[in-house]
């Protein structure tokens, strides 16, 4: 019994020093800039600025069948994989629009423009740039997986029609962590409005 109460501590220990590592080394990782503009009880409305993006369409109509895969190969183009061998700095959060297809996004490190960043050798990544926009977010913790994503997003429906708010059709998941952060973990869902006063 001594023997599994010391293995059990040691395990939280190293699950906790793990954990803090997590916290502190994404804590450090550019996030898409944006100013809250006002504080709902279960959303808010936030004016996001003007970034740059990399980004690849995946023919899946689903988060899981898409997260992995879009990941790799954007992954991919930041670790290396383009033209010049160049290590790209993660940010955060990654970006999904799923519909019948997936897009998902890094937002490109504030230092580069389009005509500085190095060219991918996987042909599917392109680059946009997203003009700044009126947001509304609504966030959830824990896994992100289609349900939740779809609970989510109908919650957010729910409150911009009680509060009258014009909302357009494209909305995005927004995953702030890497899989293997177990605490305090962020996920949002988020729509550009049409009209707010």
């Amino acid at each position: 019994m001594k023997k599994v109460i010391i293995t059990l501590s040691i395990l939280i220990v190293l699950f906790t020093i793990m954990q803090s590592f997590v916290y502190f080394s994404t804590s450090s990782i550019e996030q898409l800039p944006y100013k809250v503009i006002k504080e709902y009880d279960d959303f808010e409305v936030r004016q996001y600025e003007t970034a740059l993006f990399s980004s690849v369409v995946l023919s899946d109509s689903t988060y899981e069948a898409s997260s992995s895969k879009g990941f790799r190969v954007l992954a991919g183009y930041i670790f290396g994989g383009n033209t010049t061998g160049e290590k790209i700095a993660m940010t955060s959060p990654v970006a999904m629009e799923i519909g019948d297809s997936t897009k998902m996004s890094f937002m490109v490190p504030s230092g580069y423009t389009e005509e500085t960043l190095p060219k991918p050798n996987n042909d599917k990544i392109f680059f946009e740039k997203k003009e700044g926009a009126l947001m509304a977010a609504i966030r959830f913790g824990g896994w992100a997986n289609d349900e939740r994503i779809e609970e989510y997003k109908q919650k957010l429906i729910a409150l911009l029609q009680k509060e009258g708010i014009a909302y357009g059709k494209t909305f995005m998941y927004l995953g702030y962590d890497p899989p293997y952060a177990v605490i305090n973990r962020r996920n949002e869902i988020v729509v550009e409005l049409m009209a707010y006063k």
